[in-house]
């Protein structure tokens, strides 16, 4: 009986061994994959940089924006150790490649094959030219707005994939958008609360 226990007790503890085992095997391959994926676009995404060439117009703050995301997704990759930061990492990626899709149109190259969604996609796009509140928009680079936004949210406020007069975001983003500038802007496009979000 006393053997029949121990016998027991040793082929449940093999069993729980096991399964530990590949859970922990599970989630390394999860992990692997994710940094798999998050190395793929970030690799794409400097191939794109390294092909295109500045123009000196519409494109360049695009492309300066695909740079800035393509460093900052580099360290972020550097320092990942997690599934989410893997997947992090891809977001700042996909973003890099929404500002190069953006300046291949600014360019009049052909945009390349469509994006995943980005997580900011929920804060919509500008789908028609408009001024509002004598603040220019529009779904394309034009003289009047330069200034492409890959979309996102910024103090709270869903801000729109666009173009822009002025690259307003950078100083709001930089400063947690504590700046004058940057909340005045805010305020002229999108009112002073939240539900006066304009329908683009």
């Amino acid at each position: 009986m006393v053997i029949l226990l121990l016998l027991l007790l040793i082929g449940v503890g093999a069993s729980v061994f096991l399964a530990g085992g590949r859970r922990g095997t599970v989630n390394e391959r999860v992990l692997a994959d994710t940094r798999a994926e998050a190395l793929r676009w970030y690799e794409r995404l400097g191939g794109q940089l390294l092909d295109l060439r500045d123009d000196g117009g519409a494109a360049r703050q695009a492309l300066t924006d695909a740079a800035e995301r393509y460093q900052a997704a580099g360290a972020q990759i550097s320092r990942a150790r997690t599934v989410m930061q893997y997947q992090l990492a891809r977001e700042t990626t996909l973003e890099g490649l929404a500002y190069v899709r953006a300046a291949r149109l600014a360019l009049g190259i052909e945009p390349g094959p469509e994006l995943p969604p980005l997580a900011s996609a929920r804060a919509g796009v500008i789908d028609q030219e408009q001024e509002i509140n004598g603040y220019r928009v529009g779904p394309r680079a034009t003289a009047q707005t330069p200034y492409y936004y890959a979309g996102g949210y910024v103090n709270g406020r869903p801000v729109p994939a666009g173009y822009y007069a002025t690259p307003w975001w950078k100083t709001a983003l930089a400063a947690g958008a504590g700046t004058i500038g940057g909340m005045l802007i805010m305020d002229t496009l999108f009112g002073h609360h939240q539900g006066d979000f304009p329908q683009f």
